[in-house]
């Protein structure tokens, strides 16, 4: 190797290493911001407060605000505004407390229909109080929303509300399709692609859009953003399917194959049933009828039928597909690259949880 050649390679290494503290830097700046947005946003739910009686309307409300996971939602609002306009964080809060708001209103009403006992490990509000109490604490839940909505910028209130509006219904939406198809023999791809899109998707592609109106970005960067979070809720679920039986139980924290034990249908169980012989029908059939005590090694058997198909594979792909067209989304908005890192991310953080 001549000494040319030695200095050509020190340029690149140079540069590798110059481009790596770019990138950590690029990271760095994005977990601080986030750390930011997620205090600015606890410091603003202290701010509001709920009456102290009647105690079995309100004292529910705070048990469930308590339960707090990570509250991508809320962190989402802001980091949509900030990516237009830094300025406008502030104005943003109370939209991003609408949406939490209404999260966990519509949490409550789902673990009611669910018969879910624990919620983050812990009981459920109609397992602490009961239905009754529960149905009452959500719907004030999601008037405190639309209160918190009032609050934004007066002349961006009517685009937040129309988008607001046709979010909760499109939610609604989902979670009868979800109920629908426990009814059902058999559930097509597109089909269920389109519930978890409605039910889980467009509340978070609302709440960048949210932040984006208050920013006064143009409609067309709003949409952009938009397809980013919706894309990306599907990504999500289809990797939280793949999880349910292919994660590691530590870092997954839920119980491997629950969704196998409980017959759910899952992006999984979806190809599955679309790809299966006849031969193999009845195995399934007989799989579906059995709980865990009449048949201890269920969830083997069907992850042995999804072997058989490679059903694992076709999901990731699935899972992929939506994540590439996210980021391609986010990629194509009209900001400095640099302003899209914090998004960027945080995607990132979501798709790569540790299997």
């Amino acid at each position: 190797m001549n000494n040319k050649d030695t200095h050509v390679l020190s340029g690149f290494y140079k540069d590798s290493i110059s481009h790596f503290i770019l990138i950590f830097a690029y990271h760095f700046l994005a977990m601080f911001q986030e750390l930011v947005h997620a205090k600015a946003f606890q410091d603003y739910l202290e701010t509001t407060s709920f009456p102290k009686t009647p105690q079995h309307l309100y004292d529910p409300i705070r048990y469930i605000l308590s339960l707090a996971g990570k509250r991508i939602r809320p962190l989402l609002v802001l980091m949509g505004a900030e990516l237009f306009d830094e300025s406008t964080v502030e104005h943003a809060l109370p939209a991003s407390a609408a949406i939490e708001f209404f999260h966990n209103f519509s949490l409550i009403h789902d673990d009611i229909m669910d018969v879910a006992p624990l919620r983050r490990g812990k009981p459920t509000v109609h397992q602490k109080w009961d239905a009754n109490v529960a149905i009452l604490s959500g719907d004030a839940l999601l008037i405190k929303a639309y209160q918190e909505l009032a609050k934004c910028p007066i002349d961006k209130i009517p685009a937040l509300l129309q988008l607001f509006n046709t979010t909760s219904l499109e939610v609604c939406e989902g979670q009868q399709y979800d109920m629908d198809f426990e009814g059902r023999a058999h559930v097509g791809e597109a089909e269920y692609i389109d519930m978890i899109r409605l039910k889980t998707s467009v509340l978070l592609g609302c709440a960048l859009q949210m932040g984006a109106i208050i920013a006064g970005a143009e409609e067309p960067s709003q949409t952009l953003l938009y397809d980013f979070g919706v894309n990306l809720g599907v990504a999500f679920q289809l990797q939280d399917d793949i999880l349910d039986v292919y994660g590691n139980p530590e870092s997954f924290g839920k119980q491997i194959g629950g969704d196998i034990l409980s017959n759910k249908k899952t992006i999984l169980f979806v190809k599955l049933q679309e790809l299966i012989s006849p031969d193999d029908q009845s195995e399934l059939t007989y799989l579906l009828r059995q709980t865990i005590d009449t048949e201890p090694e269920k969830i083997e058997k069907m992850m042995n039928l999804y072997a058989k198909y490679d059903i694992q594979t076709l999901a990731i792909y699935q899972k992929e597909k939506f994540t590439t067209i996210a980021y391609e989304k986010l990629e194509n908005i009209p900001v400095e690259d640099y302003k899209k890192q914090a998004l960027f991310s945080l995607a990132d953080a979501l798709m790569h949880r540790v299997r």
